[in-house]
């Protein structure tokens, strides 16, 4: 039997069911730990088993045809299976990449974003509602984190996209947790998250495809490298010294730069997997060729990859980007020193693609109920 606090994960109903007694969440559970929780409930084990796939192709209870109405009715009263739906989705004319607005059944909503590529799709998913880490080129840290997400609203963004693309005969392959919210200040969840990507009969993406950014919280990197989780490691890095640091990055009055390294150099010996340093290039803080050169310098030597990233504007902050000429000239100092880097592909810039920017807008377009219901 499982351990009870594993299968009892519920949530609250949301403003729809508001007063109703809270459900056990299924998607966050694992085959086993469903199992379990369907013989609890006095249904055969194999039930679990079934619901287990269907949620994990994106069904709700309705559509699960192998099971009885009756006992499809039984599973609707005490539990969810499907934790997040597709609100609102805008596509761009550029490029084809989908932005979405999930909405979870408390009346909060994340985002995400749908990237194609010739190697696949690729979805970026929210760990948090909000962002208390205050970078102040993100827009979803303007209103701080009301929640974490569970790892089953998580594995629902995953499931809403599933839904969407099954009329193209498409799948996410890829997954990125670069939206709203610090994944390493959510870690339980997260990690929970990336064990139900790889269950047998679950989703099953590889967590080789799976890349998770963090603004550096140390100790949780060392924790990282102990899970047996072979993701690829991205580094919200945006600058080549403290000093630069710290006038964007709260995080960074915390952990220097120097011991953020040093636990990216124990991750990479532990996994054997590189890591990535992402790096938005402000106008007059750290895009300078001085800069450049002071990044490569820090870098030299070590199994890595560099993402410069053209700012994306917040219209709440000040600060700016900077013209093609300063990347390249950016871009060619790194290479000339050997450290590995290319400039990221913009997409989803007719949508709002940048993290926070769509949810803020729809949340200001109807504070006076601040609610991914709004959009209904």
């Amino acid at each position: 039997m499982q351990d009870e606090e594993k299968i009892q994960r519920t949530v609250s109903g949301g403003p729809e069911t508001a007063g109703a007694a809270a459900k056990t969440e299924l998607a966050g559970m694992t085959e086993a730990e469903l199992t379990a929780w369907a013989a609890a409930q006095g249904l055969p084990a194999f039930r679990g088993k079934q619901v287990f796939e269907w949620i994990h192709r994106g069904e709700d209870f309705d559509g699960m045809t192998n099971l009885s109405k009756e006992v499809r009715e039984k599973l609707k009263e005490t539990a969810v299976a499907q934790c997040a739906e597709i609100r609102l989705s805008r596509k761009s004319a550029l490029d084809g990449t989908v932005k979405f607005l999930f909405a979870l059944r408390d009346g909060n909503c994340v985002e995400g974003v749908l990237m194609r590529y010739r190697y696949g799709v690729s979805l970026c998913i929210s760990t948090q509602v909000g962002c208390r880490m205050g970078c102040r080129f993100c827009a979803s840290t303007l209103d701080g984190r009301v929640r974490d997400l569970t790892a089953g609203e998580m594995l629902g963004e995953i499931l809403a996209a599933t839904r969407y693309l099954r009329p193209e005969g498409e799948k996410v392959s890829h997954v990125v947790l670069m939206g709203s919210g610090e994944p390493l200040d959510n870690y339980d969840e997260v990690i929970r998250f990336l064990r139900l990507l790889r269950e047998e009969n679950g989703v099953r993406i590889s967590l080789r495809n799976v890349s998770l950014s963090t603004c550096g919280i140390v100790p949780r990197i060392y924790d990282l490298a102990k899970e047996n989780l072979p993701v690829t490691l991205c580094i919200s890095l945006h600058a080549p010294n403290d000093r630069i640091r710290r006038q964007t990055m709260p995080i960074a009055n915390k952990y220097a730069i120097r011991e953020i390294l040093e636990a990216c150099r124990h991750y990479i010996r532990v996994t054997g997997r590189r890591v990535i340093f992402e790096y938005a290039l402000v106008d007059g803080l750290n895009a300078g060729e001085a800069e450049a050169r002071e990044l490569a310098g820090l870098l030299r030597g070590m199994q890595c990859h560099v993402n410069l990233i053209p700012l994306n504007e917040v219209k709440e902050r000040q600060l700016k980007g900077v013209s093609e000429d300063t990347v390249r000239a950016f871009l060619k100092v790194l290479q000339e020193r050997h450290i590995s880097a290319t400039r990221r592909r913009e997409m989803g810039d007719d949508i709002e693609g940048a993290c926070g920017q769509l949810r803020r807008k729809t949340i200001n377009t109807s504070r006076s109920e601040a609610t991914c219901e709004s959009l209904t």
